[in-house]
């Protein structure tokens, strides 16, 4: 997370709403909730659930560098096919 009260805090992608652009990132921005007891004799509790947060606000973790960064692409030639590749802009290593 790049930014807000969970800045600097890592977790995996749950959830990607493209038409929104937000995703729901694991333990992260959570909303906590009273749930009802629904049957007799059962007790309430209280739930934290993750929300939605803007694409800008989350940034890819390289794996060799252990840093946030941006990503690009290479190119590369196999056997004279040509496949994308992403790779971290900050050590050059393939994601």
């Amino acid at each position: 997370m790049l930014s807000g009260r969970d800045r600097g805090k890592i977790g995996k992608i749950i959830k990607v709403e493209s038409a929104k652009m937000r995703v729901v990132v694991e333990g992260l921005n959570l909303l906590k909730k009273n749930k009802r007891p629904k049957k007799q004799g059962e007790k309430g509790e209280i739930i934290s659930i993750p929300r939605a947060v803007d694409y800008s606000n989350v940034a890819i973790v390289c794996p060799s560098c252990k840093k946030s960064s941006r990503i690009g692409f290479n190119l590369l030639k196999n056997s004279g096919l040509e496949s994308k590749v992403r790779v971290c802009k900050k050590c050059g290593a393939n994601i």
